[in-house]
């Protein structure tokens, strides 16, 4: 039965100098800690394993990101190389704009020593060199030698502009996409950084707890021992001790013992307790409650050596953890008989009396009988 019952048995049974509400106040204490620790230790863990989860998605992103980092280098530096041949086509282009340019100088020249007067004109009204080539183009006695001279000079100019264009862009291009996924990766590094220290600050968390869950199940097993002890102690050295008085209720029944209640009817540690439990100490006879006949005498699982009385109209009490049983089965028994005596068989941690009142079988709180 509950532990908290066999500490009070064992102060009642062998006066310890610690009250039993005192051990059963620091044995509760210690499992309700226990069960805060164990209920943090679930939540850390899950928090946990969320934040190692994200983390690892983090670096595989961050993975991801070197890698398209690389590929994006890789590329930079391919692209540096046809840049590097495209500087090169560049210069051979100016260097056949600037033989076109001095062909057409010839020619120009050429045309202004042959006499003739357009062409004169042409040079000294043109203002600049472009204007020089829209005017020329469109004179009609060029000879299609001067016209083909005219179209290299302005497709090796064209062509050069867009030389000089297509490198820059495509340099701007790259570096504008290898700042961007350094930016991207940095950011993602950074996340990264503050998970990983938030999962080890949890890591921790629960290294703690884990050590307080620890240390209080030593400090419940030390308890647990402590009160065994104490237990056993009283069964060898308190003898068995006749009836105590008879305590009587309104309702017409009695106390099967004469010792105070130390663990009452209702749930206990995330289970039903079906009945009251009574300290008194091993051997103390055990009394019927109420007339009746006896409908169950012997051992019974947990309860141990159990004797149950029926009382009619449904009603019945038991009586369980008994060290001996005094009737048999069919046995009619009156009110105050003895019918036992009070022991610790079955799971108990010491000698108490486990009382339960039932009605149609199911168990009611028997103080409202006593």
């Amino acid at each position: 039965m509950a532990l908290a019952l066999v500490v009070a048995t064992a102060w009642l049974a062998i006066g310890t100098s610690a009250p039993a509400h005192g051990l059963q106040g620091e044995l509760d204490s210690k499992r309700a800690q226990l069960d805060q620790a164990e209920s943090q230790q679930g939540v850390l863990s899950s928090e946990l394993d969320q934040l190692s989860s994200e983390v690892e998605q983090l670096q595989g992103e961050v993975a991801s990101l070197r890698n398209r980092e690389a590929l994006v280098q890789q590329e930079l530096e391919q692209k540096q190389a046809e840049l590097d041949a495209e500087r090169h086509h560049l210069n051979v282009l100016r260097e056949r704009l600037k033989r076109s340019i001095g062909v057409l100088e010839e020619r120009l020249v050429a045309i202004y020593k042959s006499d003739t007067p357009d062409v004169l004109t042409v040079i000294l009204e043109s203002d600049g060199f472009e204007d020089l080539l829209e005017r020329y183009e469109y004179l009609n006695r060029i000879e299609s030698q001067d016209q083909e001279i005219i179209t290299r000079v302005r497709d090796l100019r064209n062509e050069t502009k867009d030389t000089v264009a297509r490198i820059r862009a495509a340099r701007d291009e790259i570096a504008a996409k290898k700042r961007e996924l350094t930016r991207t990766r940095v950011a993602l590094e950074a996340r990264e950084a503050d998970l990983s220290a938030a999962r080890d600050n949890k890591a921790a968390a629960l290294e703690n707890v884990n050590a307080n869950i620890k240390e209080l199940e030593g400090d419940v097993s030390d308890l647990q021992g402590e009160i065994q002890q104490q237990l056993q102690d009283a069964a060898t050295a308190t003898p068995a001790l006749p009836a105590g008085p008879v305590r009587g209720a309104s309702s017409g029944f009695i106390w099967p013992v004469d010792g105070p209640v130390v663990s009452g009817f209702g749930m206990r540690w995330g289970s039903m307790h079906e009945g009251i439990d009574i300290a008194v100490p091993a051997g103390t006879p055990i009394r019927a409650a109420k007339s009746g006949s006896v409908a169950l005498a012997g051992p019974n699982a947990g309860y141990g050596n159990y004797t149950c009385i029926d009382h009619g109209g449904g009603l019945s009490t038991c009586y369980a953890h008994q060290s001996s049983i005094g009737v048999s089965v069919g046995q009619s028994v009156s009110q105050g008989d003895v019918i036992g005596n009070v022991g610790c068989t079955g799971h108990c941690f010491g000698d108490h009396l486990h009382f339960e009142v039932r009605v149609n079988g199911s168990a009611v709180d028997p103080l409202g009988y006593l």
